[in-house]
């Protein structure tokens, strides 16, 4: 992992703990992988906080070509045991030790590695696995929404291949610290935070969710700010809530460090007024696209190549097509398939239908729209994608967060969150402005406010903040249905 621009006894991973070097860093991966050779296991999965041991193990286990899948802390024990059932996972290692042994039936104590500190159990009775694709070493769960994930598998080629490319695309930013705030076991923060930061020479600062105040379904504002200004980062990568978390509080008077470069937002769509304010706190925001099945990102902006309101161009392993449908395709070393699937949807170099709506303008910068399974049909026959009226109602002040409807209906109407204390006489402004930028048929008719935000506490988002649809329409089915008063039609909710 030694790279020309990282001295020898420049940082490579600190913790509240531990510190390594780049010169220790090598023979300490070179131990971990002997540790897991020698201890038998064959599939391992990885259940531990942020900190230098995750970062160990996983950059071991990426060596040794070991299966390794990264266990999400927010998964329920049920999904949990479904991942550890589904993968034929065979050893555990973790820092929760008492956590293992209620959920892993089965597992025994199989001792605590030098290198990392983590705990192994393994599996004392053999465990029937299915086959992987050839090359697996990745694993990841692409969500926690379901009580049974689906595993995508990634070989080290697919994973290599987008750390390179994020080490290139950002080399102009000289990036030295990269703090590391989203959990690990997310893919994003994985391949960008520790694998693509490596790379670049960075030192990759890992503090614990707890310290971060990034604890599962719960954020804890002033810790993330303490963190982010203690450790003067040059880079970060965030999901939209938190860059909104960090604009909230810049306007009450917190000055970002000065060292930050380049501040990364992907994981679901980001409202433009987001983007817009923090051009104007001169915060360095550049948004990226991707997904599990490309192994992580697709597009970014760049120092050299940024552009506002897309998702920046398609990185160099990687090469970016719209179908009939306006649905993003994507090529390249991407999945090589789904975990049980018999027939194999992913391909070393295949072709991957993303399920995005998206554009692609003259100049290469792609732009997300929304999702195709999303898009809304009204009874007068127009096709919206709900996210695109979304983000136009998010732009506004006012707006914490919508969720749009419309299917078979007339027209679209909506669920609004409004934002802090916004009143309903601010919020019937800010649609007002929002609709005076959409086309007639995409303009809202009728909306509703929620008392009770959205969130990933309340099962009603994903992990990375997206809206549950369906979930969100069957639990305000009655608010719903008094918007459209003629009772024409059914929203579908599939």
């Amino acid at each position: 992992m030694s790279h020309p621009a990282s001295p020898p006894h420049r940082i490579a991973l600190a913790d509240e703990r531990r510190t390594v070097r780049y010169d220790e860093l090598e023979p300490l991966l070179a131990a971990e992988q002997r540790w897991l050779k020698d201890s038998g296991g064959h599939r391992f999965a990885l259940l531990a906080d942020n900190g230098c041991g995750w970062a160990i193990a996983d950059l071991a286990l990426h060596r040794g070509a070991f299966p390794n899948v990264p266990l999400p802390g927010y998964f329920t024990a049920g999904q949990m045991r479904h991942v550890l059932g589904d993968a034929g996972i065979d050893a555990l290692l973790t820092d929760q030790p008492e956590r293992a042994a209620d959920l892993a039936a089965g597992f025994l104590p199989a001792g605590i590695s030098a290198q990392s500190g983590l705990h192994l159990f393994r599996r004392d009775t053999p465990t029937t696995a299915q086959a992987l694709p050839p090359d697996t070493i990745k694993i990841t769960y692409t969500s926690g929404s379901t009580a049974a994930p689906k595993g995508v598998c990634l070989s080290a080629r697919s994973l290599d291949a987008v750390a390179a490319s994020l080490a290139a695309a950002t080399a102009d930013f000289s990036l030295s610290r990269h703090l590391c705030l989203l959990p690990l076991a997310t893919l994003l923060e994985n391949v960008g935070g520790i694998h693509a930061a490596l790379r670049s020479g960075a030192s990759c600062v890992i503090p614990s969710l707890h310290t971060t105040g990034m604890s599962y379904g719960s954020l804890d504002p002033r810790r993330l700010i303490t963190t982010i200004t203690a450790h003067e980062p040059s880079s970060l990568i965030l999901v939209p809530e938190l860059l909104r978390v960090l604009l909230m509080t810049a306007k009450q008077g917190w000055k970002p460090p000065a060292s930050l470069k380049f501040i990364a937002v992907g994981g679901a769509s980001v409202a433009p007024g987001l983007l817009a304010a923090a051009a104007r706190l001169g915060l360095p925001v550049y948004e990226g696209y991707g997904l599990s099945e490309c192994g992580s990102v697709v597009c970014l902006n760049t120092a050299g190549a940024n552009r506002p309101g897309s998702v920046g161009r398609p990185l160099p392993h990687v090469h970016v097509r719209l179908d009939d449908q306006q649905q993003i395709m994507v090529s390249g070393p991407l999945m090589s398939g789904y975990l049980g699937d018999s027939v194999a949807t992913g391909a070393t170099n295949g072709e991957i239908a993303t399920g995005d709506l998206g554009e692609i303008d003259a100049d290469g910068f792609v732009y997300v729209r929304g999702r195709l399974k999303n898009l809304i049909i009204t009874s007068l026959g127009r096709n919206i994608s709900p996210e695109w009226v979304e983000r136009e109602l998010q732009a506004e002040p006012a707006i914490g967060m919508a969720v749009v409807f419309g299917e078979a209906r007339p027209y679209l109407s909506a669920l609004i969150s409004p934002a802090g204390g916004a009143t309903r006489a601010q919020v019937d402004a800010a649609v007002a402005q929002a609709n005076a930028r959409l086309p007639d048929y995409a303009q809202l008719r009728t909306w509703a406010t929620v008392t009770t935000p959205f969130s990933f506490a309340s099962g009603l988002l994903t992990a990375n903040g997206r809206p549950q649809r369906a979930l969100i329409y069957k639990r305000h089915a009655g608010t719903l249905a008094s918007l459209y008063p003629e009772g024409t039609a059914t929203e579908a909710t599939a």
